[in-house]
């Protein structure tokens, strides 16, 4: 069942060429009473990712997916986990575990490049889209994640198209200490670990150049500007916020980047963990994909309410994990401080259980 799957998301990727792609944006703050927040969209206006939320118990094991089959690197959770899959139940793509360690895969079009899979290393690959599991399960630290990751080859569960990497992904590791860092794999298995201190992550290209990308947007001011006289003309600006005119407003990764910076960091801190969430999803609304921008004129939608499927926010401080969905904007808690993980039974729920949820008033 996993290869069949497995094929099914090779189907949707390698469609990604002519369709909608996954347009993914990340924050990262603190607040005043010293929690640390991570929160994220995933976009794909293409096709239902069927995500589902995870509940991994310790002692669970696993063997992880290669293109050789199940026949991959063996573990047993170490710690308890909670998270949102994609496509298949295995693949994680955003979650936390007990010790406040998390992590997401962010999709890296045309930049991520692989080690090819080697089956004489089978034993000790793990999948790329089965790392964010691993890592969860195994680790409490960023720390500890970089010294785990020298001990195994990540390969691409799926094989390349001719003349081309196979689409994979990057990574956004934190912890409960707030440091957070970038794993970017390039040139067929060239590692990179940047340390995020901007506190955003989204698409391609690489995070380095994100970064510098900043620089040009140097000018930048909140608030409003202030009248300017030129000769015997004065100008004033039009309304509120003319400090931020020129801030990018399209939905390309290097202008999601942008513009995610830039609201992250005027924000004001929020008090505690609990207003720090609702500030992120605030935050998070300005980069709800509307299903139609990703199709081509003519071109047929897939159906689906948003490209925008969900939208999670994670404390790694009290260790909760939060979210809603394309179809249900009321936000959903799982405090991992009250799930007792050495007895947990390992689940897949569906993330919409009564449907919408619309509410109707009456008066």
């Amino acid at each position: 069942m996993r290869k069949i799957t497995c094929c099914l998301f090779l189907s949707v990727c390698l469609l990604s060429i002519h369709m909608p792609v996954s347009a993914c944006t990340g924050i990262a703050f603190s607040t005043q009473d010293g929690s640390r927040l991570q929160a994220r969209t995933i976009e794909w206006g293409g096709y239902n990712l069927n995500s589902k939320l995870i509940v991994l118990p310790r002692g669970q094991k696993n063997i992880s997916l290669t293109q050789g089959g199940k026949n991959g690197l063996a573990w047993a959770n170490r710690y308890g986990a909670v998270g949102i899959s994609v496509v298949d139940d295995g693949f994680i793509g955003e979650g936390v575990n007990e010790k406040g360690l998390a992590a997401g895969i962010f999709y890296f079009s045309g930049y991520g490049s692989l080690s090819p899979y080697n089956s004489k290393k089978a034993k000790k690959s793990v999948g790329d889209m089965d790392l964010v599991r691993w890592m969860l399960t195994n680790f409490s630290t960023v720390d500890e994640v970089i010294k785990g990751l020298k001990r195994i080859e990540i390969v691409p569960i799926y094989p390349p198209e001719e003349g081309q990497s196979a689409p994979t992904g990057h990574w956004r590791i934190s912890d409960a200490s707030g440091r957070s860092i970038v794993l970017e794999i390039e040139n067929n298995g060239e590692r990179h670990i940047y340390e995020n201190t901007v506190g955003v992550l989204t698409n391609s290209p690489s995070f380095p150049w994100q970064v510098t990308n900043l620089n040009n947007y140097v000018h930048m001011l909140p608030g409003p500007v202030p009248a300017a006289t030129f000769g015997h003309t004065e100008l004033k600006a039009f309304g509120m916020g003319a400090g931020m005119t020129g801030l990018p407003g399209d939905i390309t990764p290097p202008a999601r980047f942008v513009r995610a910076f830039f609201y992250v960091q005027t924000a004001p801190q929020a008090a505690d963990a609990q207003t720090g969430m609702l500030q992120a999803f605030h935050i998070l609304n300005n980069f709800d994909l509307p299903i139609g921008v990703e199709f081509a004129p003519g071109e047929k939608t897939s159906g689906l309410p948003s490209a925008t499927q969900w939208t999670t926010v994670t404390d790694m401080t009290h260790p909760a994990f939060y979210y809603r969905t394309m179809k249900n904007s009321q936000i959903r808690k799982i405090d991992l401080s009250k799930i007792d993980f050495s007895n947990v039974v390992y689940q897949a729920l569906a993330l919409d259980l009564q449907g919408e949820n619309i509410q109707e008033l009456a008066f």
